[in-house]
Formats: C-alpha cells, sequence, structure tokens
C-alpha cells in the first residue's frame, strides 16, 4: 500500500464527471453526478465543474477544427448565423494563455 494519501472521493467524483463530460464519454458523467450529490457536494459546485469541462471540450474542437481547415487549405463554408443561445462564440487562440475563461468567468487552468 502507497503512504500517498488518497484523493477524497468526491475529489475523484468530480475529475470523472469532467473527464468524462470533456471526453464526450457515453455515460455523460451521471454516475458520478448522482455520487456527488449523495455526498452533498453543493450544486453550485457541480455546475461549474460541469461549465469548465464543456468550455475545455468545445475548445479543443475549435481548436482542431481551425487547425485542419488551415493544414488541409480547405475552403470552408460560413455557417449560417445562429441564434444566440445565451453563450458566447469561443475565440480560439493559438498562442498565449492556455485557456479562455468561461462564458461566466471560470478559469479552466
Amino acid at each position: 500500500m502507497s503512504d500517498k494519501p488518497e484523493l477524497h472521493s468526491s475529489i475523484v467524483a468530480m475529475v470523472s464527471l469532467a473527464a468524462g463530460i470533456a471526453s464526450r464519454h457515453p455515460d455523460m458523467g451521471l454516475c458520478q453526478l448522482e455520487k456527488l450529490r449523495a455526498a452533498g457536494v453543493p450544486e453550485h459546485q457541480i455546475a461549474t465543474v460541469v461549465e469548465i469541462a464543456r468550455h475545455i471540450r468545445d475548445e479543443a474542437a475549435q481548436k482542431l477544427d481551425a487547425a485542419f481547415n488551415e493544414k488541409s487549405k480547405l475552403e470552408m463554408p460560413q455557417p449560417a448565423p445562429r441564434k444566440n443561445q445565451g453563450l458566447p462564440e469561443l475565440k480560439v487562440e493559438t498562442a498565449g494563455s492556455c485557456c479562455t475563461p468561461t462564458a461566466s468567468g471560470q478559469s479552466c487552468c
């Protein structure tokens, strides 16, 4: 057995929930969500984890798409403007900070 203390089960569940969301895992982290609620983790903390995970997932997808478009030299049609659903469009940066903050200003770094 290791001399290192184990992570608290709620931390493990939060990390797993975030990883599942960011990776688009088909189980969607619902098991971890139940564990967090059963452990009494406040809903606003769970919501923050979900927001950050979704932001990282969406930012990664946009960066991959931008890199593909640049390397492929394809002329991609611009999507039709969508009605704003309360979420700002992510800005893809190729250098500088490790990530951009979420819509509510949460840091993901």
